[in-house]
């Protein structure tokens, strides 16, 4: 039990199949915070299953979320969002 708790936290699947985690990626390049989870989202969509979804819906819904990431950013450049 230990060794998953572990492996969930450290290596989840759904993001060591790519040939650099997204967060060495967000990290060495200094991403703002919405742009590393568009990465994130968009890395591990349809790899993800959401539990009471289907794959389809998992994927989707992961793609919404680097969608609302990328609105967040563009809506603090143009000045439409305050932190």
């Amino acid at each position: 039990m230990e060794y998953r708790m572990k492996d969930i936290i450290n290596q989840p699947s759904h993001y060591t199949d790519n040939v650099i985690e997204p967060i060495e990626l967000i990290m060495r390049n200094d991403l703002p915070f919405a742009l590393g989870n568009v990465v994130k989202y968009v890395s591990r969509a349809g790899k993800k299953k959401y539990e009471g979804m289907t794959e389809q819906e998992s994927e989707i819904t992961d793609l919404k979320k680097a969608m609302r990431y990328l609105e967040m950013q563009i809506n603090l450049i143009e000045g439409k969002e305050k932190l």
